[in-house]
């Protein structure tokens, strides 16, 4: 097999954006847009531009929260809110569509302090997945809801439906009709594998939480879902390790991602960037791509992905930065 990409995979890690010691803790705040084809020659000034403003705002959502000296968990609610209501990532407003020509939205949130999480999947119309995954963990005795059910608790809470049209990109309708047109096989990197947003957090009391929010994959049918409502595969917070995932969620969910990688941290001493690392390299061995963003309760931090880019940002004392491609780009 050839080694050369680990290589220079573990070459960026090392010289990864988000690593920093332990003498550096203080609040912090990573988020993520999703792994996958990202050329910078593909890619037009414009919507580079786009992208990068759709990032430093969800940074400054979510970094207000901290810097104000709220909680972990209300930074990665807040920094994830922008991305869900922005049509450029597969996540709320800018979900893909499934094969029936719908939207059905995935979400999970964890409380690292306490581990109480939250999850849905399936769900049409809410506006903003992640605050009814973090109503399900806070005001319901279950983790998981899904489909009609999910929906009707979101009703129930009073949280914001909007119309199918309010969800309809032209470039997610064109995904789909290629996809489907190809006999619904699984989307190539550049039409799926990208768009899942997530968010990690840590906050001044030393507390961590995750959150992530997707449309799932593209012309996706019989209920499909990925990884990013199963808490442990695309999320995963405890006192001394967050994870947020995102790339081809089947892989993530049989290797149990993120909370895999937050247990090699515990049990075998490992850096956030060996234990995404070595995580990531289980993944693709599986057959998979993807990324994860990761904190632990000392501030090191590290953006891993298999793939040729993932929209990231940043955020702590020392400012905002945001980056996108692989090569050379440090937020």
């Amino acid at each position: 097999m050839n080694t050369k990409p680990f290589r220079l995979l573990l070459a960026c890690l090392l010289l990864s954006p988000g690593a920093v010691t332990a003498e550096d803790a203080g609040p912090v705040l990573l988020i993520h847009g999703g792994a996958g084809t990202l050329r910078a020659a593909d890619m037009s000034a414009a919507d580079r531009a786009a992208y990068e403003a759709a990032l430093h705002a969800a940074l400054e959502a979510g970094w207000q929260v901290l810097a104000d000296g709220g909680s972990a968990l209300d930074a990665v609610t807040a920094a994830i809110l922008p991305m869900e209501d922005s049509p450029l990532f597969n996540a709320g407003r800018g979900a893909v569509f499934t094969a029936d020509g719908h939207n059905e939205l995935d979400a999970s949130i964890m409380d690292g302090a306490t581990r109480e999480a939250g999850a849905i999947g399936g769900v049409r119309w809410v506006r903003n997945p992640v605050l009814l995954a973090r109503r399900v963990m806070e005001a319901s005795p279950h983790v998981f809801l899904a489909g009609q059910g999910a929906l009707a608790f979101a009703i129930d809470q009073g949280l914001e439906l909007k119309p199918s049209e309010w969800f309809w990109t032209e470039r997610r309708w064109q995904q789909m009709q290629r996809a489907t047109l190809q006999g619904a096989r699984p989307p190539g990197p550049s039409e799926g594998r990208f768009g899942t947003v997530g968010a990690v957090a840590l906050d001044a009391a030393g507390r961590l939480a995750a959150a992530t929010s997707t449309g799932g994959t593209t012309a996706k049918r019989y209920g499909r879902l990925g990884d990013v409502p199963v808490i442990g595969a695309g999320t995963w917070a405890d006192r001394g390790c967050a994870v947020s995932a995102t790339g081809d969620g089947e892989y993530f969910i049989r290797a149990a991602a993120a909370s895999s990688l937050c247990a090699r941290m515990a049990l075998a001493g490992e850096s956030p960037e060996e234990a995404a690392w070595t995580t990531l390299a289980a993944i693709r061995e599986l057959g998979g791509l993807g990324g994860v963003i990761v904190l632990d309760g000392t501030g090191r931090a590290s953006f891993a992905f298999t793939t040729e880019g993932m929209y990231r940002g940043r955020a702590d004392a020392g400012g905002r930065r945001v980056a996108i491609f692989a090569a050379g780009e440090q937020p």
